[in-house]
């Protein structure tokens, strides 16, 4: 048995964190026996994050991200658990193509899940008969991949999911709202611009719309609005909230320039502001990266020629802790957006927090160790992030399943030692 000793939870006790040799936290107390793996005394343990929404690009896209690279991302961000979505070459929808996914995912440092998709040739019986996730994202309109379909499609899915019990994450964008008159534009803003608020309030409420007919589990991903996020929650939907959505707006995409270019889009300051709001109240369910990195050469063109997507696995938790120490979130706030609620969302009993019989993802940080986030630091394929110049708390111990993956030598630069087994696929634990 090792033991964590004196750590500092997120709802602010103090507690030794006994590991068993089976991976799992063996008790959460005071003065536990066992031998001392670290003396956490002024250090925050946290649940690990679970990151439901990546995309590591393999099968197909290899030069972007692998499994390994975006795993050791993940790790060295505090990331114990992934989600990989549907889009990649072959998509994930039908069985071939989710088995070929899963042999690539056992280079994975971190556990993980496997979403399937839905497109016009999708296979539900052969998908349903494999260890999914969660079904999608579902695309209501084409981004990455072109998997966007029709709203008879649309239910059809639902209902199957739901049938099989099965969490249905949604990209909410409806196309015919997207403003063609800003295909006139060639500025960074003129994306923005062009898929519109209005485009992810309409899309959200079709699908909470279809969710409440049906009896389904919605979960909208990156909710980019507080209408969106208004309407989810009214209709109790779920929904997450993505860091560039957190922290960047529309103000930033003039130096950003293409780099700045996702689905949904920036949006303006205000409604940043609004989103912002809203997660740290409670109304946003989680926050998930949308990790989607492209090449530096593939994102250095126009506007429109542009990919969309940027990289964040590494980031998202530094940069909520980095407001939890600045008294902008609680603690308990970015437990439960990154661990907790997801594991509830999902349905992960073994995930998500500090307690006997859960898994030992652990997460431990020092509050006073901020540093400013750099690209040349960070562990993904990705050379450059939206996030440069900013600050953030950066692990300096990640544990999947007792395990120790990542430990930072030196914190101020980002440079550590990776360790660990490979990750396994949540639904198979």
């Amino acid at each position: 048995m090792r033991v964590i000793r004196n750590a500092t939870l997120a709802d602010g006790r103090v507690r030794d964190v006994r590991i068993g040799d089976d991976g799992h936290i063996d008790a959460v107390g005071t003065d536990l026996a066992g031998e001392t793996l670290r003396d956490a005394t002024g250090k925050r343990l946290l649940p690990g994050m679970i990151d439901a929404h990546v995309h590591f690009r393999q099968p197909g896209y290899g030069h972007k991200e692998t499994w390994a690279s975006g795993s050791r991302s993940a790790a060295a961000g505090g990331v114990t658990t992934v989600v990989d979505q549907p889009n990649t070459d072959p998509p994930t929808v039908d069985g071939a193509a989710f088995d070929e996914k899963a042999t690539l995912a056992r280079d994975s440092l971190v556990d993980f899940g496997i979403n399937g998709g839905v497109t016009g040739d999708w296979d539900p019986e052969a998908l349903f008969d494999r260890p999914l996730f969660a079904l999608g994202e579902v695309f209501l309109a084409d981004s990455t991949g072109d998997m966007g379909i029709d709203p008879e499609l649309f239910e059809r899915a639902v209902r199957r999911a739901t049938e099989e019990e099965v969490v249905v994450t949604v990209h909410a964008e409806d196309a015919s709202y997207f403003d063609e008159s800003a295909r006139e534009r060639d500025d960074p803003e003129a994306w923005s611009a062009y898929r519109t608020a209005k485009a992810e309030a309409v899309a959200v409420a079709q699908a909470v719309e279809v969710g409440e007919d049906v009896g389904a589990s919605i979960h909208i991903a990156h909710a980019s609005t507080p209408e969106g996020i208004d309407q989810a929650n009214a209709a109790g939907a779920t929904t997450e909230v993505s860091p560039h959505h957190l922290f960047l707006s529309r103000e930033d995409q003039p130096d950003l320039g293409t780099f700045g270019r996702m689905n949904p889009p920036l949006r303006s300051e205000e409604r940043r502001l609004a989103v912002f709001d809203r997660v740290a109240d409670g109304t946003v369910d989680i926050v998930a990266t949308d990790h989607a990195p492209h090449t530096r050469e593939e994102k250095d063109a126009g506007i429109w020629d542009a990919p969309s997507g940027v990289p964040g696995v590494e980031t998202a938790l530094p940069l909520l802790l980095a407001e939890a120490e600045r008294g902008r979130l609680s603690y308990e706030r970015v437990r439960d957006l990154t661990a907790a609620n997801v594991a509830d969302i999902f349905s992960l009993p073994r995930k998500g927090r500090i307690e006997a019989g859960r898994d030992a993802d652990l997460v431990l940080v020092d509050p006073s160790a901020e540093r400013e986030i750099r690209a040349s630091d960070l562990h993904t394929n990705c050379d450059w992030t939206p996030f440069e110049g900013m600050t953030g708390i950066f692990p300096e111990l990640s544990m999947v399943r007792g395990s120790v993956v990542w430990e930072s030598d030196d914190p101020e630069r980002g440079v550590g030692r990776f360790f660990g087994e490979q990750g396994k696929n949540v639904r198979d634990l």
